[in-house]
């Protein structure tokens, strides 16, 4: 089924300045109105508040290492700041919000939960998990890069250049959050999503280029083309891949070589081995369609339902991408509540 769009959905053109500020003129007031809850309601979840001058030196140290490794997107977050008439460290906060909310060590039920398959058509879909009550800040970003043929579909929260998506070229991307190492200034992994949409055309080049990134927090990338799916946990300057026709994750390392050093709590860590054991029990006997794989993902433990705490993770959104057809499938909020919304390559 397809609903009308209720989800903000943003074409964006041009250099990568246009690009920003497009998309920041599209979104001041909700991106002014975010930063002004809690700073973007990190101080209705960190253990302690922070100000904007207390984070100043590490959102610039921040910025520093976006412009080294992603200068294409540093301009892009200038451009999002005069768009939405943000200052600069405004818009490199809600890039890093992440980062600067760190582990989180309350117990937790859930996070992404992510599959995806090269056979017979290519799938990416996936649970996005998240606290902060955040499916209030969801949009979509279709993106037309000059001096390129390749345009991208992206979901963003919150004024965020990346999160997950596909490409022109066939190739979609999603992730998982896995604890571990020392977090600290570096592209963030949702950035480096966005930079190998922009620059890769299959997995093996999206692999290539997340090799070359610095990234700031650890992080499972999956990947999916016509050819295969794969798999990427990053923890501090190593990285592990996995490929296959058909990859699972949830939120703890799967790689023996860095299943030592997973920082996950035990409840959490139980919530993910029950998440990637019931889903591929459910992927066995499921369909191939956008809507059999939304019945994937709508049924608990896979989809956590709110709670009323805001600190606790909860499903914010479910995803299917189809990067064969172009198509980003969306169920905003609860996918039991919120009907398909299916966006698609111009």
């Amino acid at each position: 089924m397809s609903a009308v769009l209720r989800t903000p959905f943003i074409r964006v053109e041009g250099d990568c300045f246009a690009l920003g500020y497009q998309h920041g003129q599209a979104r001041a007031a909700e991106l002014r109105s975010f930063l002004d809850d809690g700073l973007c309601r990190l101080n209705r979840l960190l253990p302690a508040p922070v100000s904007p001058a207390e984070l100043g030196p590490t959102i610039d140290a921040y910025l520093a290492e976006i412009t080294a490794a992603t200068p294409e997107l540093a301009e892009e977050i200038q451009g999002l700041a005069a768009g939405a008439d943000l200052d600069l460290r405004e818009a490199v906060l809600l890039q890093v919000r992440r980062e600067i909310l760190g582990y989180q060590k309350i117990p937790t039920a859930g996070d992404c939960t992510t599959f995806a398959s090269a056979d017979p058509d290519p799938v990416l879909a996936q649970t996005v998990d998240l606290n902060g009550n955040l499916d209030d800040q969801i949009s979509v970003l279709e993106i037309a890069r000059a001096g390129t043929a390749r345009r991208a579909l992206v979901l963003s929260f919150g004024g965020l250049l990346g999160y997950l998506g596909l490409n022109s070229d066939g190739l979609a991307v999603g992730l998982n959050l896995v604890l571990g190492g020392e977090w600290g200034p570096g592209v963030p992994p949702y950035l480096a999503i966005r930079h190998l949409l922009d620059h890769a055309g299959s997995v093996e080049e999206a692999v290539g280029l997340l090799r070359e990134l610095p990234l700031a927090s650890s992080r499972n990338i999956v990947l999916c083309d016509r050819d295969g799916a794969a798999y990427v946990e990053a923890l501090g300057t190593e990285f592990r891949v996995e490929y296959g026709p058909n990859v699972l994750h949830t939120n703890h390392f799967l790689h023996p070589d860095f299943a030592a050093q997973d920082e996950i709590n035990v409840f959490a860590r139980n919530s993910s081995v029950r998440r990637l054991e019931v889903c591929r029990s459910r992927l066995a006997t499921a369909g191939t369609e956008p809507e059999d794989h939304f019945a994937v993902l709508s049924a608990p433990p896979i989809n956590v339902t709110d709670n009323g705490d805001i600190r606790r993770e909860r499903t914010v959104a479910a995803v299917v991408l189809c990067p064969g057809r172009g198509q980003l499938h969306l169920r905003p909020g609860d996918p039991v509540v919120h009907p398909t919304e299916i966006f698609t390559l111009s």
